[in-house]
C-alpha cells in the first residue's frame, strides 16, 4: 500500500515515510492509493478485542509494518492507560448510542490515536534509519495539544512543541497542558485563534530553509495532527469496533445500515468514519455537526468553501475551526482522485480564503448531511439528556446530538445511530454544569468537578485529580508572527 499527495499523485511513499514526514513536500496530505476491503466478517469481528480490531484495521493501511512491529505498537498504545476494559464504550440514552472516546489518559478522543502514533513513528524512524530527532509541531484547538504531548513525552528521541489560542480553550484544557511533565515538551499560547496556529504551523512544515537550519542541527519536523495519516488510520477502527460490538448485543443485524454523527472541527474524525464506509462497513448517513463556526454546514449546503466569516468562540472550542485541513483529502476523493483540481481549488482557499466545488462533485456527496447547533441548543441539549436519560455528555457531544435530533426531524430516518462523544465532561464542567442548572456558575472550577461526580454518578478520572495541584511548567506566550523564533529557541538554534 503506497501513500500519494492530494496536491501530486506522483509523489508516492511508504506508510512509514507518510508518518515520519506527517504533511507531503508540496503542503498535500497523504492519501492511500486505495482504500482496502476489510477482509474479516463482522461476525468475526464482534468476538474480537479491541486491540485485535485494531491491528486487522491497521494491518490493511500500514502494510510495510511487521505483524510484530504492528501488535507491538497496538499493545502498547491500548493498555492500562485507558480506564475501561472495552476502550472504546458504548452507552445507550434515548434512541442514539453514544460511542465513548474519551477514556484515555487525557479524557478526549485524541487519546484513541495519539497514544498509538508516538509508537508507529519510532517504529517508523527504526525502519527508514532515520538519525534525527523527531520534533512533533502541533496546533491544539483544545484536545490534541495534551493528547500529544501526553504520548510523546520523554519519548527518546523526539520533542514536541505545542501551540494553542490562548484565550480559546477551556480552563481544564489549558491547565492540563500548562502542567505537562516532559523535558522534551514545550507548550506556547499564541495571541491569535486556532486558524491563526495551523496556518503558522504548515508554514513552518513547507518553510525549505528552516527544513535546512533543522537538518544541520539534528533535527525533523512530524506532525500529530490529524493530517497525519498515522493519525487517521488508528480512527477508523473505533467505527469498526463499534459496529461489530453492536451486532454482538444484538442491536443490529449485521448488514443493517447505521448512521454516524460527528461533531466535526478539523473534518478528520468524521472521514475516519468515511474510509470505514468505503472499507465496506455498513454506514448510511454520515451527519456531520458543526457549532457556530458552520463553515461546513455551508458547505456541504451549498458546495462553497468560505472562510471569510467571523470566527466565533464557543462552549465546544475544539470545533472552533474554519479551516477544516482533513476535508482536502475527501475533496481529493471527489474530484476523482484529480491532484491538479485538488491543488487549485486549494490555492482559491490560501488565495481568496474560498472555493467552490463543481456541481458534479458536489453529487458525489449526498452520503453526508450537515448542520449546525448554536450555544443555545447544545445547552438545552445537555440539559433535556440529562433530565430524561441521567446521561451527562459534554458540549462538542451535545452539538452533535443536537444536530442528530434534528436530521430526524428533517428526515423521517430511524436507522440506528452512534453518535461519537469526543471528550469527558469533565473537561468542560463550566459549560456542561451550567446549562443542567445556572446555580452552578457561581462555584470554582474544581468545585464543580465534584459537583459533577455527585449529579452523575461517575468518578473523577485521574487526568482531573492530576491537574488539581500540578505546577505551572509552560508559561510561554507568543506573537503569530514570533511562532518560528519560538521553535528555534526552543531547539537552541
Amino acid at each position: 500500500m503506497l501513500y500519494v499527495s492530494t496536491r501530486n499523485d506522483q509523489e508516492k511513499v511508504t506508510a512509514s515515510q507518510a508518518i515520519l514526514k506527517g504533511l507531503a513536500e508540496d503542503g498535500g496530505l497523504f492519501v492511500p492509493e486505495e482504500i482496502p476491503s476489510l477482509d474479516v466478517p463482522v461476525e468475526k469481528l464482534a468476538d474480537m478485542t479491541y486491540q485485535e480490531t485494531a491491528y486487522e484495521v491497521m494491518k490493511l493501511f500500514f502494510t510495510d509494518f511487521t505483524e510484530e512491529e504492528l501488535k507491538q505498537c497496538i499493545a502498547r498504545a491500548y493498555d492500562g492507560k485507558f480506564d475501561t476494559e472495552e476502550i472504546a464504550p458504548l452507552k445507550k440514552a434515548g434512541d442514539a448510542y453514544f460511542l465513548e472516546l474519551f477514556h484515555g489518559a487525557t479524557i478526549a478522543f485524541k487519546d484513541m490515536a495519539l497514544s498509538i502514533l508516538p509508537h508507529l513513528m519510532i517504529a517508523a524512524a527504526r525502519k527508514n534509519q532515520v538519525k534525527n530527532d523527531i520534533v512533533i509541531l502541533t496546533a491544539t484547538s483544545g484536545d490534541t495539544g495534551k493528547a500529544a504531548l501526553a504520548g510523546f513525552a520523554d519519548v527518546k528521541g523526539t520533542k514536541i512543541i505545542v501551540f494553542y489560542p490562548k484565550d480559546g480553550v477551556s480552563p481544564i484544557q489549558q491547565k492540563q497542558m500548562v502542567t505537562q511533565q516532559g523535558e522534551n515538551t514545550f507548550v506556547v499560547g499564541i495571541h491569535g485563534n486556532f486558524d491563526q496556529a495551523q496556518t503558522g504551523v504548515k508554514q513552518m512544515f513547507s518553510d525549505k530553509e528552516l527544513e535546512k537550519a533543522m537538518e544541520e542541527t539534528g533535527y525533523q519536523f512530524s506532525s500529530a495532527n490529524s493530517i497525519n495519516i498515522g493519525r487517521l488510520v488508528p480512527q477508523i477502527v473505533y467505527y469498526v469496533y463499534a459496529y461489530a460490538k453492536m451486532v454482538q448485543s444484538g442491536a443490529i443485524q449485521t448488514g443493517e445500515l447505521i448512521n454516524v454523527t460527528v461533531p466535526t472541527g478539523n473534518f478528520g474524525n468524521i472521514l475516519a468514519a468515511f474510509y470505514a464506509k468505503n472499507m465496506g462497513l455498513p454506514i448510511g448517513k454520515l451527519i456531520c455537526a458543526s457549532n457556530e463556526n458552520k463553515v461546513l454546514y455551508d458547505f456541504f449546503a451549498t458546495g462553497a468553501y468560505d472562510r471569510n466569516r467571523e470566527f466565533v468562540l464557543t462552549s465546544s472550542p475544539s470545533m472552533d475551526i474554519l479551516i477544516s485541513s482533513n476535508l482536502e483529502r475527501l475533496i481529493y476523493w471527489i474530484a476523482g482522485n484529480d491532484a491538479e483540481k485538488n491543488r487549485s481549488l486549494m490555492k482559491s482557499l490560501q488565495e481568496e480564503s474560498r472555493y467552490e466545488i463543481s456541481a458534479e462533485m458536489r453529487s458525489q456527496l449526498s452520503e453526508f448531511y450537515g448542520n449546525y447547533a448554536g450555544e443555545n441548543e447544545t445547552s438545552s441539549m445537555i440539559r433535556e439528556t440529562y433530565q430524561e436519560f441521567g446521561y451527562i455528555m459534554d458540549t462538542h457531544t451535545a452539538v452533535a446530538a443536537a444536530v442528530y435530533k434534528k436530521y430526524r426531524e428533517e428526515t423521517k430516518d430511524a436507522a440506528k445511530t452512534v453518535i461519537v462523544s469526543t471528550a469527558s465532561p469533565y473537561k468542560f464542567t463550566r459549560s456542561v454544569m451550567t446549562a443542567i442548572d445556572e446555580k452552578y456558575d457561581s462555584k470554582a472550577d474544581f468545585e464543580l468537578v465534584d459537583e459533577l461526580a455527585a449529579l452523575s454518578g461517575v468518578n473523577v478520572p485521574k487526568a482531573i485529580e492530576d491537574i488539581r495541584t500540578a505546577p505551572v511548567r509552560h508559561t510561554r506566550v507568543c506573537e503569530v508572527n514570533e511562532m518560528q523564533a519560538v521553535v528555534k529557541e526552543f531547539l537552541h538554534m
